[in-house]
């Protein structure tokens, strides 16, 4: 067996077992923002371009190592930044952090997780296989899978890296905008006690519009299916 393939894959489980076990997710909820907001609004004042850093190698490592709270992160970037530095900010360490864990998907450890991946990954063979970087938008456009599992299953596919990151950072940036822009008004929700619920962030009516966006991205996809078609 390549060490050399295997090591990445290895810190990383190292990694999240160590994540677990100093139960960092305990920081990654709602209550912890709130608790710590006021500290945390002082870094960001005194220190931006050291707390813009810092967001961004945190996103990207709750992200590469499928932590759950990238949603609080995304959150806490509107609420500390706001919505413009905020989101950019997000799609940066996302981006980051998914293409780290896209690599680290491609080591000795492939075949199996191939295998291991089963239904799931042979419901998304097709479409990777006709256009990955018009599906892989598709599914970045509309939550219809878990985030992790969408990092993982191109790479299984062995989808290239360049549409990957593109496709990714652009994919990912309509929700990230909504979600960030709930964040920027956390501030007024903690003031007023009122309870925060995530599934208020998404209306029917955005959420058809996502899903109108995810549509549009496979409008080559159909084009290329009706050149190909007998006249």
């Amino acid at each position: 067996m390549n060490l050399k393939r295997v090591a990445p894959l290895l810190v990383l489980v190292a990694l999240v077992a160590a994540a677990f076990a100093f139960r960092l997710d305990r920081y990654l909820t709602l209550e912890a923002l709130k608790d710590h907001r006021a500290l945390l609004l002082v870094f960001v004042e005194s220190h931006a371009f050291l707390a813009a850093i810092g967001f961004v190698l945190a996103y990207a490592a709750v992200v590469a190592l499928s932590l759950p709270g990238a949603t609080i992160m995304t959150l806490a970037g509107g609420f500390l930044f706001g919505v413009p530095l905020g989101a950019t900010l997000t799609v940066i360490g996302a981006t980051v952090g998914a293409t780290l864990l896209f690599v680290i998907a491609r080591s000795a450890f492939g075949d199996l997780l191939r295998q291991r991946a089963g239904p799931f990954l042979a419901r998304m063979a097709e479409g990777f296989r006709k256009d990955a970087f018009s599906y892989l938008l598709f599914l970045r456009l509309v939550p219809a899978f878990p985030f992790w599992a969408v990092n993982l299953a191109p790479a299984l596919l062995d989808m290239r890296l360049a549409p990957y990151v593109a496709a990714t950072a652009l994919g990912i940036i309509p929700g990230t905008t909504v979600y960030t822009a709930f964040g920027a008004s956390l501030g007024q929700v903690f003031d007023a006690g009122d309870d925060v619920r995530l599934k208020d962030v998404f209306s029917p009516t955005l959420i058809a519009a996502l899903v109108g966006l995810g549509l549009l991205s496979l409008l080559p996809v159909a084009l290329r299916r009706l050149r190909k078609a007998p006249s």
